[in-house]
């Protein structure tokens, strides 16, 4: 018998404690840490985090550390080392930009160079797949294990973790029902759910699709501001309500609703990312500043999604030459691409400029 949760479900349990700012415990045979989000770390934790000695460091992003003209010896990250009687504002404010521009100078930093930073690696994988700003506080342990079973605190095999953080979770159908919508009488909702406990996807089925036949598709991120709120800052609430009405007209489609928001990074940074370009970065830039990568999208999603509804070819409907290829590299044959340029307006023109010149939209 074993009731007990495997490792994709302490991971799910992991992300919940580091969005409490309860610390969880990392280990990889005689190596430990203990790991706390730099978002919501609390004072007393951080004060009982510094007590356990050693050497902790905030673990950024090195596009983070490029912003902070610290040095990223680890490639893809920067170990910082915490200075004496380090303060939760210090961390804070490396980690968070919004006040990069009134107060610039933030160091000097010091990182590490020698060392394994496997550990701090997986720690941002979590803090980033909790929704969380890509940084988080990492202490040396002696005996991890311990220290979970003590404090009841999360204990993550880093070895076995590594595999699902970098993997798409399985994706599961959980229920279909007819949806008759404004484009079409012929409406249908799938809700499929991932194995790992995140968020759900769906797809919005138009008429009755020929399975031998590419479909008309288009794969669409979830967009609060723009789908919901009509937003002037994106062209997103346009573009789904555009493909759908084709879809209608044409009397058959497929629309996969993804909820990866902000380009997946979420709507708290999504909006972080909105206050940086309201200080003049383009939106690229604002990824950039809070620790991101200028896409954080998993487009395999929509690749399973297409494969468990039965589809193999599409007719798909997008301006981002990145969702051809994810499709193409998994599986699903493209046909056509048809555009959809629709949502310009005098609000979003520099952020349509800049998806075209640096994210190679076609616009």
């Amino acid at each position: 018998m074993s009731l007990g949760p495997d490792i994709t479900e302490l991971l799910a349990r992991a992300r919940s404690d580091l969005r409490m700012g309860v610390p969880v415990v990392l280990h990889n045979g005689p190596g430990a840490a203990l790991v706390l989000a730099a978002e919501t770390a609390a004072a007393q934790r951080l004060a009982d985090l510094l007590a356990l000695g050693g050497d902790p460091v905030l673990a950024i992003t090195a596009r983070r550390a490029a912003t902070l003209k610290a040095r990223a010896y680890d490639g893809d990250l920067a170990r910082v080392a915490l200075p004496p009687e380090a303060r939760l504002s210090w961390v804070r404010a490396v980690a968070d930009p919004a006040d990069d521009l009134r107060v610039p100078m933030k160091g000097p930093l010091t990182t590490l160079r020698d060392g394994p930073a496997h550990l701090h690696r997986l720690a941002i994988l979590l803090a980033k797949s909790a929704r969380l700003l890509p940084a988080a506080l990492v202490a040396d342990l002696a005996d991890g294990a311990g220290l979970a079973a003590a404090q009841g605190l999360t204990l993550i095999d880093a070895g076995a973790a590594l595999p699902r953080l970098t993997e798409m979770s399985p994706l599961n159908p959980v229920v279909s029902a007819r949806l008759p919508l404004a484009v079409s009488d012929a409406g249908r909702l799938h809700v499929f759910r991932p194995e790992d406990g995140s968020e759900e996807h769906y797809a919005i089925e138009i008429g009755q699709p020929d399975r031998a036949r590419p479909v008309l598709a288009r794969l669409h991120s979830a967009c609060f501001t723009g789908d919901l709120m009509g937003s002037l800052k994106c062209d997103c609430g346009p573009q789904l309500r555009g493909a759908l009405a084709q879809m209608g007209a044409e009397g058959a489609g497929v629309l996969l609703y993804l909820n990866q928001e902000g380009r997946g990074i979420g709507l708290a940074n999504k909006m972080r990312a909105y206050s940086l370009q309201d200080e003049g970065f383009d939106t690229v830039e604002a990824n950039h500043r809070l620790g991101f990568e200028d896409d954080e999208r998993d487009f395999r999603i929509g690749a399973e999604i297409l494969r468990r509804m039965g589809f193999s070819a599409v007719r798909l409907m997008t301006n981002n030459p990145a969702k051809l290829a994810m499709l193409a590299q998994n599986g699903i044959a493209v046909a056509e691409r048809v555009p959809l340029r629709l949502g310009g307006n005098a609000h979003n023109h520099a952020y349509l400029a800049t998806k075209a010149a640096k994210s190679g939209h076609l616009l």
